[in-house]
C-alpha cells in the first residue's frame, strides 16, 4: 500500500498515525498540490489528500474511511471501538477536531491572499469555528486523561493532529496552555508517543 501525502496535512497525518499504531506497512509518497504532474487527482478526483493507493490500483479516500480500513486491517490495539455507544463518541471527536482543522485551514488560504483580496468577515467566521471547537473539546475532556473512556483511540489521534496543526498555523494568536488547559495536557501526553514525534508538521 501507498500513501500519497503532504507533510503539514492534519488529515495525512491522521492517518501516517493510525498505521504507525497499528504497525501497518505503508509507503508514504509525499506530494506537493500544485505540481502539474502531482499524482493525487489520478486516485482522488477530489485532488486532496490524503489518499491510500491499495495493492491492486484501487484507491481510498478521504482521512476518515482510511483510518478504518486501517483499523481493521489487523486486531491489534482497535482504534475504533467495536461498541456502537464508545464508537459513536470516537466519531464525533473526530468529526469535531476534523471541523476545526477544516476551519483553520481555510483561514490559512484566506490569509495567502493578496491582503486587499482577502475577506476580513470569513477569517472572522472561520476563526470563531476554531476558538468554539476548541473550548468544546476543552470541556469534553476535562481531567480525563483520553478522549474516550480513558482508552487511546482515534479520538484522541484526530485531537493530536488537530493541535498540532492550530499550533504550526496560529501559535501565534492561540495559547493553548492558557485558553485549553486540558488540551495542551493531552497534546504533551501525545507528543512523547513515537508516532506524534515522526509526524510533526513543519513550518513553511
Amino acid at each position: 500500500m501507498k500513501l500519497l501525502y503532504t507533510v503539514n496535512s492534519p488529515y495525512a497525518r491522521k492517518v501516517r498515525i493510525v498505521a504507525a499504531e497499528k504497525h501497518i506497512e505503508v509507503t508514504l509518497q509525499e506530494v506537493v498540490l500544485a505540481d502539474p504532474d502531482c499524482p493525487v487527482k489520478q486516485y482522488n478526483p477530489l485532488g486532496k489528500v490524503p489518499v491510500l493507493i491499495l495493492s491492486d490500483g484501487d484507491s481510498l479516500y478521504d482521512s476518515r474511511v482510511i483510518a478504518e480500513y486501517l483499523d481493521n486491517r489487523t486486531p491489534l490495539a482497535h482504534l475504533i471501538p467495536k461498541d456502537n455507544g464508545a464508537k459513536s463518541a470516537v466519531r464525533r471527536w473526530e468529526a469535531l477536531a476534523d471541523g476545526v482543522c477544516d476551519a483553520a485551514v481555510a483561514v490559512m488560504l484566506e490569509q495567502r491572499k493578496a491582503p486587499e483580496a482577502q475577506d476580513s468577515a470569513f477569517i472572522t467566521k472561520q476563526m470563531d469555528k476554531v476558538t468554539r471547537g476548541l473550548s468544546a473539546l476543552n470541556h469534553d475532556l476535562g481531567q480525563n486523561k483520553w478522549c474516550v473512556e480513558d482508552t487511546f483511540s482515534l479520538a484522541d489521534i484526530a485531537v493530536g493532529c488537530m493541535l498540532g496543526y492550530v499550533n504550526l498555523r496560529f501559535g501565534q494568536v492561540i495559547d493553548l496552555k492558557a485558553d485549553y488547559k486540558n488540551l495542551d495536557r493531552l497534546n504533551t501526553a501525545l507528543l512523547k508517543r513515537t508516532s506524534f514525534k515522526e509526524s510533526l508538521p513543519v513550518a513553511s
